[in-house]
Order: structure tokens, then sequence, then C-alpha cells
């Protein structure tokens, strides 16, 4: 089986700088397939001071686009913000729209920061994907983005 075209697919950031947040406080159904145009941001307060934002979770799913079996991941997201913040239910629904998506593991995480590198441009970001085993292997893909200019 091909990996999904749709995975890398890029889809340019959003244009407006002050975009109504979309999904926070309205029910939605949940996407079908991963694309930057869900995730939402907004303007960070404290864009001057560097504080470091943690996002995890435990419920992440996608599929094997080989065994076409279902792959389960820890996804952790830690970033210094910039100008603006992910909004964090247009986040839950981002990771969720990969539940259906054949991909690779190093795709995934991969794809993840680009998307959310492009939405909210933070001073830097890493996001970490600590899958579960399968056939007594684990695989844990890392993967950082540290704005020009700055330093680890």
């Amino acid at each position: 089986m091909a990996v999904s075209s749709a995975i890398m697919k890029k889809q340019p950031a959003k244009p407006s700088a002050k975009a109504p947040l979309r999904l926070l406080g309205k029910a939605s159904a949940l996407p079908t397939e991963p694309s930057r145009q869900i995730l939402d941001s907004f303007l960070n307060s404290h864009p001057d001071r560097d504080y470091t934002i943690f996002l995890e979770t435990e419920d992440f799913s996608s599929v094997c686009p080989v065994t076409g079996q279902p792959d389960y991941a820890e996804i952790s997201i830690q970033y210094v913000p910039a100008a603006r913040c992910v909004e964090t239910k247009s986040l839950k629904y981002y990771l969720a729209s990969f539940r259906n998506t054949p991909a690779f593991n190093e795709q995934i995480v991969n794809r993840i920061l680009e998307d959310l590198v492009a939405v909210c441009s933070p001073k830097s970001m890493t996001v970490r994907g600590a899958f579960a085993s399968r056939g007594g292997l684990s695989l844990t893909v890392e993967a950082t983005h540290i704005a020009r200019g700055r330093k680890r």
C-alpha cells in the first residue's frame, strides 16, 4: 500500500492574523483527514516573555501504511510561543484527524511540527511521538523547530 498523499500535502498557513476561533465553544464533527486549516491560533498576551507551553495526549492513533493496522501513540508538544498560540480544541480536532490516515510514524511527527509551526510561528517547538510497541519494538520520534536567530 502506498503512503497516503494527503499526509504529505502542504496547505498554506491561515492568511488572517485576526481570524476568529472557529471551533471553540461550538459542536462540530471530527475532521476525516489532517489539514493545517483545522488549526486555530490566538494572539499571545505576553509575546516579549519566553515561557513554555506543554500539550500532551495519550489518545493518538493513525494507520500503518503497509499493514493497515492501527498505530497508537502518546504525542507531546512543547513550545515557546512568539506572537500566536495554538488553540487547544482545534489541536484536539487536528490530532484526531489522523485516526484513519495511513502514514509512517516519522512522517506523522514531522507533519504535526510543520503544520503547527506554519500556524503559530513559535520561537521554538518540539513534537514527540512515543508509539506503542509492536512486535516487541517501540519507536519514539522527536522533531524540533528553532526560529532563525535563536539558540537551542
